[in-house]
């Protein structure tokens, strides 16, 4: 089963958070806040969206940092997923 998003919708798979701060302090499970960072795994395919032209700037594979209370979390097949549309996301990490 894989997820195929609608219109200007993209699912990320969310990066772990890191273990240790840059100093070397080991952060326990609760301490860690949840990254804004994400690599996409699918693009949906754009179109008309409420009577505006959209085309889509990210495609599979891309990281990127998206909003932080954006999207729908989804869990499939044991994954966790976020659906968020393009507009929340805010640039892309190369």
């Amino acid at each position: 089963m894989k997820l195929v998003p609608l219109g200007d919708k993209i699912v990320l798979k969310q990066l772990e958070a890191e273990e240790t701060t840059k100093s070397g302090i080991v952060l326990p499970g609760q301490a860690k806040e949840k990254p804004q960072e994400a690599e996409v795994i699918a693009v949906g395919p754009g179109g008309i969206i409420d009577g505006k032209e959209v085309t889509m700037q990210v495609k599979a594979g891309d990281k990127v940092i998206y909003s932080k209370y954006a999207g729908t979390e989804v869990e499939l097949e044991g994954d966790s997923y976020i659906i968020v549309k393009q507009n929340d996301i805010l640039a892309i990490v190369e």
